[in-house]
């Protein structure tokens, strides 16, 4: 098993038997669904409860893996985030709390699950992905987050559910951003 295997492997365990709830987002969801795009780092976003969140933290300690599980607390409290890196590959994963919002709530309920790198996992729908990645872009001004929803349009352009995209546009306001990633792929 390769190293990225293997840590995300160790993650999805660790989620697995805390019983938290999440999904891959990030760069690896748009990779899966679009163009791919070289990461070194994994974000997931979880939604437990703080009981849970003991349980995973607990789980992931260990001398090759570093975390900051007091800070994690304290990001629970603030729905903020939290990182693990795997000391011996350099890989990080980014723990991200689900948002206390309708589309956060929405995203979770729609993930799907999949294998990459042979591990089974639930990752973020296409739809949400591209919600999340244009918000980014609206967030970060970013380009690359752009970029990576054209991707997803150019792989998955009619299997796309747009009444959904087009139901989150405003709510996220970035409407303005889908418009022009729209004309960009046609």
């Amino acid at each position: 098993m390769s190293e990225p295997a293997e840590f995300l492997s160790r993650i999805t365990t660790a989620l697995d038997e805390a019983c938290v709830p999440y999904m891959l987002a990030g760069s690896f969801a748009s990779s899966l669904h679009g163009a791919p795009r070289a990461t070194q780092d994994i974000d997931v976003v979880i939604d437990p409860s703080f009981e849970s969140l003991d349980r995973l933290l607990a789980s992931l300690a260990g001398d090759d893996l570093y975390l900051n599980a007091d800070g994690a607390r304290e990001d629970f409290k603030r729905r903020g985030q939290f990182n693990v890196i795997d000391g011996r590959s350099g890989w990080k994963a980014d723990f991200i709390f689900r948002k206390a919002r309708p589309f956060s709530r929405s995203e979770l309920d729609r993930r799907r699950a999949t294998t990459i790198l042979g591990v089974r996992i639930f990752v973020a729908s296409a739809e949400d992905t591209i919600l999340a990645k244009l918000e980014w872009a609206k967030l970060a001004q970013s380009e690359r987050q752009l970029s990576d929803v054209r991707g997803i349009i150019g792989v998955k352009s009619n299997a796309l559910d747009l009444e959904y995209i087009e139901r989150w546009l405003d709510e996220l306001g970035v409407r303005d951003l889908w418009d022009r990633v729209r004309r960009d792929v046609e």
